[in-house]
């Protein structure tokens, strides 16, 4: 977590990378439907992040990696405004995936601050690591 930013505030947890989990390949994402139901997917991705952008931000209430031996290991999890997200994530996470104008700006994750923090100037800019 060296190179991430992180403006500590209630609700938001970042993990840190889980070293023996390979963070690609696949991963089960848990989204909630619009009649408020949820659905389990199984996606194939290069990274985390990958995985997440395939799916509208605010629907998703969990991301997973998938061992080699079948095991989930989380790597975002959503509860009403709280969230946990793991390293891998907080790095490629953007301005523009949180402030999607449905669910995300709503939760803890949008932070004037935090954009603050890492110099972020468009929507195209990362939440948690610094901006040039």
């Amino acid at each position: 977590m060296e190179d991430l930013v992180v403006v500590e505030r209630k609700g938001l947890m970042v993990m840190p990378s889980l070293e023996s989990v390979n963070a690609q390949g696949l991963f089960t994402v848990v989204t909630k439907s619009r009649s408020g139901f949820p659905s389990v997917s199984q996606v194939k991705a290069d990274s985390a992040y990958q995985a997440f952008r395939k799916f509208q931000a605010g629907s998703i209430l969990n991301i997973s990696a998938v061992s080699e031996s079948g095991y989930n290991f989380t790597l975002y999890a959503r509860s009403g405004k709280k969230i946990m997200i793991s390293e891998d994530i907080a790095r490629e996470l953007r301005v523009g995936d949180i402030n999607d104008g449905s669910v995300m700006h709503k939760t803890v994750l949008y932070s004037q601050e935090q954009y603050r923090a890492v110099n972020s100037s468009s929507w195209d800019s990362k939440v948690f690591v610094m901006n040039k």
